[in-house]
């Protein structure tokens, strides 16, 4: 059973929220951040995913706490049992492993959680869910029953929120826990890219992963905070730094990294400039004279202006030179330990900077952080 620490400061935010990006095999990363974050005082209270993301929130939310990371674990060693010999050392054989371990994962899916249509979707005339992709996600279905208590999910002791797209309508939807109950289909739905899986019918509607849409649920969980001082801990598993492409591979993997951060980026921004200029607004207001800031109008404006902080921190993963464009469903048992270990070591490393959670003189506006080593 793990254990938590007791050198970490106490938390000071009303909220913690813990916000898990999509990006398939690279998810263990997010599991390796968990395990670290639970030996600490920084509990979420708030989980919230989109694909891979949203599996393994519905793990940690699905769980009392001192299984959690004991069902990560489950969930993990399952899905890298199709390849779990040792990877071999050097860059160059160790970057031709990757790839035949994700060819290996294209061609015969991974365990417990989806496999190839057989037959193929192409060959499938009858227009139902079994012709709209390439895998059937059944395994995922019975993992999600297995490792998951959504009785507990439904209790709401902790947030859970999902994000989906309606295939329809094209409009992103959180399945959130303190609205409605959580079954495995909004799970299910959240990962269901396609065209590798089929939309997930839900009150006869079809949804597909939220990723389509925006890969985070940053936005989602800042719009919904209700005002209260939050604590966000972004686990991103693409990165928007990269050096310059050297050949297709790396054109498809440097693309691929582009895409699914650039609207994490893009929403800390956002957030953190919207929040400060209102504060920075209030300030303003309370510098009037006092008979003008007793008027009504500028006491309605008052209100409408009042922050609470935010600090967003961000744990990113960084790819090694051998890990190339196919690393999302690359399941080999090698990848998924590094990945674990990767996201343990960089919450650790995170916590023990100097700037953990200095904000610099901001009050109540939003103050985002990166501490990860960058050789990381």
């Amino acid at each position: 059973m793990a254990t938590r620490k007791k050198s970490s400061p106490i938390p000071t935010h009303a909220k913690t929220a813990l916000v898990l990006q999509g990006g398939g095999a690279l998810g263990a990363y997010q599991a390796g951040v968990y395990e670290e974050l639970f030996s600490t005082p920084y509990q979420p209270n708030w989980v919230a995913g989109v694909s891979i993301g949203a599996i393994n929130s519905a793990i940690i939310v699905g769980n009392p706490p001192e299984r959690r990371i004991e069902r990560l674990r489950d969930f993990w060693h399952l899905v890298s049992s199709g390849v779990s010999y040792p990877a071999p050392t050097g860059e160059e054989t160790r970057a031709a492993f990757n790839r035949g371990s994700a060819m290996y994962a294209a061609t015969v899916g991974v365990p417990g959680f989806y496999k190839p249509r057989t037959p193929p979707a192409f060959m499938d005339l009858s227009g139902g869910s079994a012709a709209l992709s390439v895998y059937d996600t059944t395994p995922l279905r019975e993992t999600l029953l297995r490792l998951v208590d959504f009785d507990l999910i439904n209790s709401k002791r902790v947030r859970l929120s999902v994000g989906a797209v309606n295939v329809t309508t094209g409009n992103s939807i959180y399945f959130d826990n303190f609205e409605r109950e959580i079954g495995p289909e909004h799970v299910m739905a959240s990962g269901a890219l396609p065209p590798a899986f089929a939309p997930v019918m839900i009150d006869g509607q079809a949804y597909w992963d939220g990723g389509i849409v925006s890969n985070t649920p940053l936005q989602y969980v800042l719009d919904n905070r209700d005002g209260e001082g939050l604590l966000v801990l972004q686990v991103d598993l693409f990165s928007a730094r990269g050096g310059m492409p050297t050949d297709l591979g790396t054109v498809l993997s440097r693309q691929k990294d582009i895409q699914y951060s650039s609207r994490t980026r893009y929403n800390t921004d956002m957030a953190a400039k919207v929040q400060n200029t209102r504060q920075a607004a209030r300030d303003l207001l309370l510098a009037l004279p006092e008979r003008i800031q007793k008027e009504s109008g500028i006491q309605e404006l008052q209100k409408l202006l009042n922050t609470s902080p935010v600090d967003i921190v961000h744990l990113i993963f960084r790819q090694k030179p051998y890990e190339h464009e196919s690393r999302d469903y690359e399941f080999s048992r090698a990848s998924v330990l590094e990945h674990w270990q990767a996201g343990m070591r960089d919450m650790a490393d995170t916590i023990k900077h100097p700037d953990w959670l200095r904000r610099a003189g901001l009050d109540d506006g939003v103050a985002t952080y990166d501490l990860t080593r960058p050789h990381s």
